[in-house]
């Protein structure tokens, strides 16, 4: 799936579009705010914060955690198998993913970092697909940081950041049809299921779900 998408405090379903998060500055990048200006200076800087939360930029450093992410069995069975399996595996994995897609688009996935103490426990950000007709986003974290609302917080915050920064006014979503805990958040980010659909002709059936601005 990589089902793409902070609630900084309890919002309800159908609260989002009324209730954008307040993006805070980052430490050591204090530009994270505001208007959500984002140079091609600020390749490793932060692109956005959230109460607990900081979403920067992969670089090749993160290869390490990108290793360990991609073979967790939660993204393996959720997402799929990237086929990294070393850390030159995961640096090809970064140059031809997220960095190619700052390259071309601005945006991309990026690294969560918790604020408490810097340690990256996820990714979250936008994918454009050629076999898609809009930008979707997806997210993914390490299983220890499951069910504390990280998701959720790093999903509303990356929503917010790419209707004031890109001007999205459509959002789509691709999800396993078995995870129902991805399904639920979903759900609760107002967006609406669409249909079933495969990215490949040779791919398992996901659900495709939209979210309208």
């Amino acid at each position: 799936m990589l089902v793409r998408l902070h609630v900084l405090r309890g919002m309800l379903a159908g609260d989002v579009a009324r209730s954008l998060p307040e993006l805070q500055a980052c430490p050591g990048n204090p530009r994270s705010t505001g208007a959500l200006r984002l140079s091609s200076r600020d390749a490793t800087r932060e692109v956005l914060g959230t109460e607990r939360l900081c979403l920067r930029r992969f670089t090749h450093a993160d290869a390490d955690f990108v290793l360990r992410l991609l073979n967790e069995r939660t993204f393996i069975d959720n997402i799929g198998d990237r086929g990294v399996r070393t850390q030159d595996d995961a640096r090809r994995y970064l140059e031809a993913g997220p960095f190619a897609s700052y390259a071309t688009y601005g945006f991309g996935l990026w690294l969560i970092e918790s604020k408490l103490d810097g340690a990256p426990i996820g990714m979250c950000g936008f994918l454009q697909r050629d076999t898609l007709p809009n930008v979707d986003i997806g997210y993914a974290l390490l299983p220890e940081f499951a069910g504390l609302g990280l998701a959720r917080e790093a999903a509303m915050a990356t929503l917010a950041y790419g209707k004031q920064m890109y001007e999205l006014k459509k959002i789509l979503a691709i999800v396993s049809p078995s995870n129902a805990r991805s399904i639920r958040l979903l759900e609760r980010l107002d967006f609406v299921y669409d249909r079933m659909m495969q990215l490949t002709p040779d791919a398992p059936e996901v659900c495709l779900y939209a979210h309208i601005a």
